[in-house]
């Protein structure tokens, strides 16, 4: 693998001060036949950006980085590094070993990606000596800057992110994991070892805004939103709440909307990602398709009970003060 140094500054500030605002992970695009779909994809990542997304992470977890051949990935990436058109950072999804993760990395970089979010390795359950080599390894494969994903086999150690962020071109860790008090150690760590190194943290968990909440008192205020892919008036609604202490607001979209969803999320195996190209479906967007194997789609019960849910989170926003309703 060619190593890189650490990207040099460009046209724009660094990623670290770009990343705002709600993180849209756009779904990817599927004909009838299953084959990519470049058109829809653009529509849809075109529409994310227009309501506001502050970033696009492409062919990441809900954009089944998994089901996607390179050039596939490749195309995808492109588009939405085209669509965004500098208005947001675009980050792009990669994986597998570290060879591997390394020449999607290079894919990204050409089609002109601002940051990569690397995914746990395939397959194996590696020490923090293996994990700590895999990282360091891919940050030295590429220019672009990386944000760590923990989460299934790879869950750290507080001082291994510790040395994580001090590797050069390893600026943030999303969290999947969901474990508070390790997530504390770990910010307490990072603190305390690289004390003036910029370094970001994300609530990456399912249906993030569920504990949006428990991550902001940890002072993590990013995260990634599902729900922004397929009911961004849902989705930023609830996120204004958040930033502005609007504890009302928020109690009612977690209680109406957010906590059944999950509950509905929870009864499908894989459903972080069908239930959400469900949901796009539902709200007349671009036709994505549905998902890929070994994924199933969800069943007709389930997608009528995600229009049902869907209808009662647009009435709470159209009725919360301020709406205009």
């Amino acid at each position: 693998m060619t190593a890189y140094p650490p990207a040099a500054a460009g046209s724009h500030p660094p990623l670290t001060d770009r990343l705002d605002g709600l993180l849209f992970f756009p779904v990817t695009a599927y004909d009838a036949d299953g084959a990519l779909d470049l058109d829809a994809f653009r529509a849809h990542v075109r529409a994310g950006v227009a309501a506001g997304a502050g970033a696009v992470f492409a062919c990441c977890g809900t954009g089944e980085f998994h089901a996607l051949a390179p050039d596939e990935y490749a195309a995808c990436v492109a588009a939405a590094v085209d669509e965004a058109a500098g208005r947001v950072p675009v980050l792009a999804g990669t994986g597998y070993g570290t060879a591997l993760a390394a020449q999607f990395a290079g894919l990204a970089h050409t089609a002109g990606a601002d940051g990569l979010l690397a995914m746990p390795p395939y397959l194996v359950r590696a020490d923090q000596a293996g994990l700590l080599r895999h990282y360091t390894a891919l940050a030295a494969a590429t220019p672009l800057p990386v944000v760590v994903y923990q989460r299934d086999n790879a869950v750290f150690a507080p001082d291994t992110v510790a040395a994580l962020a001090q590797t050069p071109g390893i600026i943030g860790l999303k969290d999947g994991l969901g474990d508070l008090d390790l997530l504390q150690r770990i910010i307490s760590a990072v603190r305390t070892a690289a004390p003036d190194r910029p370094f970001r943290y994300f609530n990456g968990l399912p249906t993030a805004e569920l504990t949006g909440p428990a991550y902001r008192g940890l002072g993590v205020r990013l995260y990634s939103s599902a729900v922004f892919a397929f009911a961004p008036e849902i989705a930023l609604a609830f996120h204004r709440a958040l930033e502005d202490g609007d504890d009302a607001t928020v109690a009612r979209l977690l209680d109406g909307f957010y906590r059944p969803l999950v509950e509905l999320r929870n009864q499908g195996s894989g459903y972080a990602v069908s239930l959400v190209k469900a949901g796009v479906r539902l709200r007349g967007g671009p036709s994505v398709g549905g998902v890929r194997p070994p994924l199933s789609d969800p069943g007709p019960a389930h997608v009528e009970q995600l229009a049902r849910l869907l209808d009662r989170g647009l009435a709470l926003v159209a009725a919360a003060p301020g709406s205009g309703a």
